[in-house]
């Protein structure tokens, strides 16, 4: 019985011996690229057998096929071990029966879509600097996400501050307006060549309700063409009706607008000083409801809120609306509720004399002075008092190239007053550590466009990465997280939206529409935001350009006008550029399946290409001349 048992394990012990020693002639199969659906020359094979110990290579010759010959039984593991193609595992097992050949059903394999990272090997690891490099991306990419993730942060703390400030002020007792103890105050009208308006602002502000004897206005003209005749003449009518006017007309334009300001100082006569751009129509009671805060002696600065008398006359001047009215409802309250840093406009306000020459006067090294001396004047104590319920009306621009110059020189401004003033704000002793932070983050926000700008560019080559280096996928999934940022900021502007009815559903839905479609447009100006500020950090110093005025309503059209200069520039061919780019990345993307950037890069195509549109579409007129 011993004998029997011994001499059945030696057959079964030779059996799997022989089996494991049979060799298979070959092992082959054909391989079609996932996309084109073409036959893949030159991409990499290997098999590994169960416990690894034997790993074979080949190659797909030039009708994609690939060969191992030689091959023992068992059992086995197909890898596509390709830099170009997505690695691709498939199973299979070698028996007896293959001993003649073993061959796959032909399959796809896909293409990574890392042409830019197929650098080669180091260090015996596959794609070592492309690999750094991408870590490096994602670095910069998270870094800009958590930078407007910030700022957006701010954002709400500012909307928060808001809506707990609104039930104090509806409990708020205002000073009253007493005609016989009211200050003397002089209006300043700074302007060059507003040969559409000027008229208009001049006759609005002789309207000001306010005792004759203590009011001043003065026209400060820098023009260079007939509206210095307009003006004359305006200010000749007004004067003969008994009011207070001076036309100062000035032929060096040094400083621009704050040039204008500071020259005229020695000649104003009031304690108080009130400012309005050429597009601005305010109220006859203007004074009436601004100059009672002043009662108390450490207020420096009442500014008003801007509204808009053509907010309905396109979708572009809607958005414009939408944007604004989140500057001066959350913003501007958001900081003065805190007790934060706010900023005077430039216009729609009232400055205490004393106010501007104990923090230096009118300085015109930035291209918003208005923000400069808000900072230096508040640095040194001064108190701004901000009043929501004064509205000052004005015109939005109706052009985009209007709306883009306006833009860039808020923009750079702001990156000038920041380079100029973050040391002093950072070092000044008996500043709140919260409003050096607000302050900081206040003068330096035009830099989110930056941000933008790169995350829409680094998300390209986000996607690469994506594809081709499994082991970061965890951490990209991360920057999800970073979509809160757009709750937040959808929450700063619903509370900012004036267009509520009573019926909050269908008001919330439009606000929906209108948020979204002001996202996309301020993607879309990120170049154009981007450039502005990237100058202001740089020093790079430009004129100040002032932003045509079309003297238009709700309704009525736009007129030819002669300043609203405009003509194909290389912004303008990137933004086309950027629009073609992303659309294509969307529909690329959509079709590859892989949809997480896909509403993103629809957003960018969207807005980049309603700027581009507008853009190009504005110099079909200027041709036609």
């Amino acid at each position: 019985m011993k004998t029997i048992k011994n001499f059945l394990t030696l057959i079964l012990l030779t059996t799997t011996f022989s089996l494991s020693a049979q060799m298979i002639k070959f092992v082959e199969g054909s391989v079609k690229d996932l996309k084109t659906k073409s036959v893949v020359s030159k991409a990499k094979f290997k098999i590994q057998n169960a416990d690894l110990s034997k790993t074979y290579r080949a190659k797909s010759n030039s009708e994609g096929v690939f060969r191992f010959s030689e091959v023992p039984a068992g059992k086995y593991t197909l890898i596509v071990d390709d830099k170009t193609y997505n690695r691709k595992e498939i199973p299979f097992e070698l028996k007896q029966r293959h001993v003649d050949g073993y061959t796959f059903t032909p399959f796809m394999i896909e293409r990574k879509v890392s042409w830019m990272f197929n650098w080669g090997d180091a260090f015996g690891q596959e794609h070592y600097w492309s690999h750094f490099t991408a870590k490096i991306i994602i670095g910069i990419y998270f870094v800009c996400l958590f930078l407007v993730l910030f700022y957006s942060i701010l954002q709400l703390t500012l909307a928060i501050n808001y809506v707990k400030n609104r039930k104090v002020k509806e409990k708020e007792i205002k000073p009253i307006y007493d005609p016989n103890n009211t200050p003397k105050v002089t209006i300043q009208l700074p302007m060059f060549n507003e040969l559409y308006v000027a008229e208009r602002i001049i006759e609005t502000v002789s309207q000001f309700d306010y005792p004759s004897d203590k009011f001043q206005i003065q026209v400060l003209d820098d023009s260079t063409d007939e509206t210095v005749d307009v003006i004359a003449k305006k200010v000749a009518e007004v004067s003969m009706r008994g009011i207070n006017i001076q036309h100062i007309h000035r032929t060096d334009r040094t400083g621009y607008k704050a040039g204008a300001l500071d020259d005229a100082m020695d000649r104003v006569e009031g304690e108080f000083i009130g400012i309005f751009d050429a597009d601005f129509i305010p109220n006859p009671d203007f004074l009436q409801k601004t100059m009672p805060f002043f009662k108390d002696d450490n207020v420096g600065v009442v500014q008003t809120r801007w509204g808009h008398i053509n907010k309905s006359y396109s979708l572009l001047t809607e958005l414009q609306a939408f944007g604004l009215n989140g500057h001066f409802a959350i913003e501007q309250v958001g900081r003065t509720a805190s007790g934060h840093f706010i900023n005077f406009n430039g216009t729609g306000g009232i400055w205490r004399k004393k106010c501007i020459e104990d923090a230096g006067g009118w300085e015109h090294d930035t291209l918003t002075e208005d923000l400069d001396l808000s900072y230096r004047a508040q640095l040194k104590g001064w108190r701004f008092e901000y009043r929501e319920d004064v509205i000052a009306p004005a015109e939005l621009p109706v052009t985009m190239s209007a709306l883009k110059s306006q833009q860039h020189r808020w923009m750079k401004g702001g990156a000038e007053c920041f380079v100029k003033m973050w040391k002093e704000l950072f070092t000044t002793k008996g500043v709140r550590f919260s409003n050096r932070v607000h302050g900081l983050s206040h003068l330096f926000n035009s830099s989110v466009f930056i941000f933008i700008l790169i995350i829409s560019m680094l998300s390209l080559m986000v996607l690469h990465i994506k594809d081709s280096f499994s082991d970061l996928n965890s951490v990209l999934q991360y920057a999800a997280i970073f979509l809160i940022s757009t709750v937040f900021l959808m929450y700063y502007y619903w509370h900012s939206y004036r267009d509520k009815t009573e019926n909050l559903f269908s008001s919330f839905f439009k606000f929906l529409g209108r948020f979204f479609i002001f996202l996309m447009v301020s993607m879309g100006l990120a170049l154009n935001n981007s450039v502005a500020v990237i100058e202001g950090y740089l020093g790079i110093k430009s004129s100040f350009v002032r932003t045509p005025k079309f003297n238009v309503g709700a309704n009525n059209d736009a007129k030819e006008n002669k300043y609203d200069k405009k003509s194909l520039s290389i912004l303008n061919i990137g933004e086309g550029l950027l629009m073609l780019l992303f659309t294509y990345t969307a529909i690329t993307r959509t079709i590859y399946g892989d949809l997480g950037m896909v509403p993103f890069h629809l957003m960018l195509a969207f807005g980049y290409g309603l700027v581009f549109y507008h853009s190009i579409a504005e110099l079909r007129p200027a041709k036609s001349k």
